[in-house]
């Protein structure tokens, strides 16, 4: 099979990430010494600076983490909702749902607190060795791909007349990002510096003790200082008014990341490992469990119609019964029996319905705004962006509505440590930029209901489900393989279909992430304003035709994308007979790249 680029191949370190100097970055640590672990929290930081528009330090990342010789576990970047953040608060301001922007949306943040406790537990270099790249591009710039002045240029109005502090940072001089010039961020470097030194002043030589400097300096320093006023500035948001946000000081202080034990899923010898339920990672673990015995040949009109059948059925679970309100009864959504009765509902045609489960015979209850949706499609009056067919995120419409996209990273180095993580919001598009800081707050709670009673109830102290999904594969409980997408509610479409390619398609990495994809919105979105396309199926104009025209024929309403559209993996994996290490990353974008010798 034709692939834009080779797998590489080596024994010393592979890196991929969704832009090249976040690669570049991770494997300068590992030249230097530093294991996958010190590589990745580097990388973090530099996709904070030249990915801004996907994501930034006041949003969230989850981390599965491989040991060499360990067990897998995750590490959940996810903070939870503010404790003054009650759905009578909401309520009392008149919505219906969570704006997708302002500092309203504004869970606590949670990316800061877990990079340092990957660096800390699992690392072996210092603070100021792993934030020097990160520094570096913030203080004297980098050549901003693309995607950064596009997202700029769509809320350009908004920045210039409301959200002014944003237009200082990413309108240098009136004009847009744009390749061909450096863009700088001197308040970020300021903030990372200033970190730096009081770090190194309350923690001396002590490597971890400065890095505990630097949690409390987020948690209650002079960062934490400036979230709060921001938080409590009234600002234009998608609801069409100002509205001040619900984080404190106390909330701040008090949220830590933690460490949790994967889900896991076993299938054809294979152990996949996934985030809880306050994630959408088990979704891809359900769809796993909905395959039949015998797959369809690869690729034919009969195994997309399976994947895509079976996607739908795992979100409409997704949407009934994952939250972190609740407990999530995935013992019994990932069972034999539960997954057989609902393989039985994949029929010859495209379904249009949403359709939960029934776990434990208990009766599913969706969301006002879920159940509406299911019932007629998108809903009238949503911004054009939010119901058009797209490949994902991110888009941003003129009115300031966004849906705010994502990054990814996976590393491995030559002790057989490896670790994916995948981090995202705080969007330059999501909340204006904290002038004493240099990034904005993030917007995750759009992603909670304001229905009382859901696992995923707008609850404080309680986690809004998230998209974020990054996965980790084992062959004999020894970890090969880190993959993982940005995307929102296509992450785990889209993994599926990369991991089958590699585990029953018998691609190598590069071809399995190059392979045609697809995705459906047949259940209501995450995002702001959270609609939904009944019988939905966008594919890239790459794929057989005759493959397309069985589909319609199946009855999936299909939107034929541009040619490359769908599909936005990175992955490293390890041999462990043999030691080789390998990696690619997605040419869709033209800024994910794979590095390592």
């Amino acid at each position: 099979m034709f692939t834009t680029r080779p797998t590489l191949r080596g024994t010393f370190g592979m890196v991929s990430s969704t832009h090249w100097l976040a690669s570049q970055s991770a494997m300068a640590v590992l030249e230097d010494g530093g294991n996958a672990f010190d590589a990745a929290v580097a990388a973090g930081f530099v996709l904070h600076v030249v990915e801004p528009h996907l994501n930034g330090p006041a949003g969230e990342v989850p981390v599965l983490l491989a040991p060499a010789g360990g067990e897998v576990r995750v590490l959940c970047g996810q903070g939870p909702a503010p404790a003054g953040a009650t759905l009578a608060h909401y309520r009392s301001l008149g919505l219906d749902l969570v704006p997708g922007t302002g500092p309203l949306a504004a869970a606590v943040p949670g990316a800061f607190d877990a990079w340092m406790l990957l660096l800390r537990d699992h690392g072996t270099r210092t603070l100021t060795q792993v934030l020097r790249y990160a520094v570096e591009y913030a203080e004297r710039g980098h050549p901003p791909v693309e995607g950064v002045g596009r997202t700029v240029t769509t809320v350009r109005a908004l920045f210039e007349n409301e959200w002014t502090s944003s237009a200082e940072v990413y309108l240098p001089d009136g004009e847009p990002p744009h390749p061909g010039r450096l863009l700088r961020n001197p308040a970020l470097a300021r903030t990372w510096r200033r970190l730096l030194a009081e770090a190194t002043a309350a923690g001396g030589d002590d490597r971890v003790a400065q890095i505990e400097a630097a949690r409390r300096v987020w948690r209650t320093g002079f960062i934490a200082e400036a979230l709060v006023r921001q938080a409590a500035r009234p600002t234009l948001d998608t609801s069409g008014a100002h509205h001040a946000g619900t984080l404190t000081a106390a909330d701040l202080a008090a949220h830590e990341a933690g460490y949790e034990e994967p889900v896991t899923y076993d299938w054809n010898g294979w152990t996949l490992c996934k985030a809880g339920g306050w994630s959408q990672g088990p979704v891809f673990l359900q769809q796993l469990a909905l395959l039949p015995e015998r797959l369809p040949p690869y690729g034919s009109a009969d195994y997309v119609h399976l994947l895509v059948e079976g996607c739908k059925l795992a979100m409409a679970d997704r949407e009934a019964w994952y939250g972190d309100a609740a407990p999530v009864p995935l013992d019994t959504l990932l069972s034999g029996p539960y997954n057989a009765a609902r393989r039985a509902l994949v029929g010859e045609t495209a379904s249009y319905a949403l359709r939960p489960g029934s776990p434990g015979g208990r009766a599913p209850r969706l969301s006002a705004h879920a159940a509406a949706v299911a019932a007629g499609g998108a809903l009238p009056g949503a911004p054009a962006a939010a119901r058009a067919a797209g490949a994902g995120e991110p888009t941003v419409a003129q009115d300031g509505t966004t849906r705010g996209d994502t990054c990814h990273l996976d590393v491995v180095d030559r002790w057989g440590n490896m670790v994916a993580a995948t981090p995202s919001g705080g969007w330059l598009q999501s909340n204006p930029v904290v002038p004493e800081l240099g990034f904005p707050l993030g917007t995750r709670l759009q992603m909670a209901w304001l229905d009382p009673g859901l696992p995923n109830s707008l609850t404080p102290g309680r986690r809004p489900r998230t998209t974020l999904t990054p996965s980790l594969a084992l062959r004999d409980g020894v970890p090969v393989m880190a993959f993982g997408s940005p995307g929102g509610d296509q992450q785990d479409q889209w993994q599926l279909h990369f991991f089958l390619a590699v585990a029953r398609g018998g691609l190598d990495l590069q071809a399995a992430i190059d392979a045609p994809n697809w995705h459906t919105e047949g259940f209501p979105g995450s995002f702001h304003p959270r609609g939904m396309r009944p019988g939905s199926l966008t594919v890239e104009q790459r794929m057989d035709p005759e493959v397309v025209a069985g589909l319609r024929r199946r009855g999936h309403d299909v939107t034929v994308g541009g040619p490359w559209t769908e599909g936005r993996l990175c992955a490293v994996a390890r041999d462990p007979r043999t030691g080789i290490l390998s990696a690619a990353a997605n040419p869709r974008g033209m800024q994910g790249y794979a590095v390592g010798r």
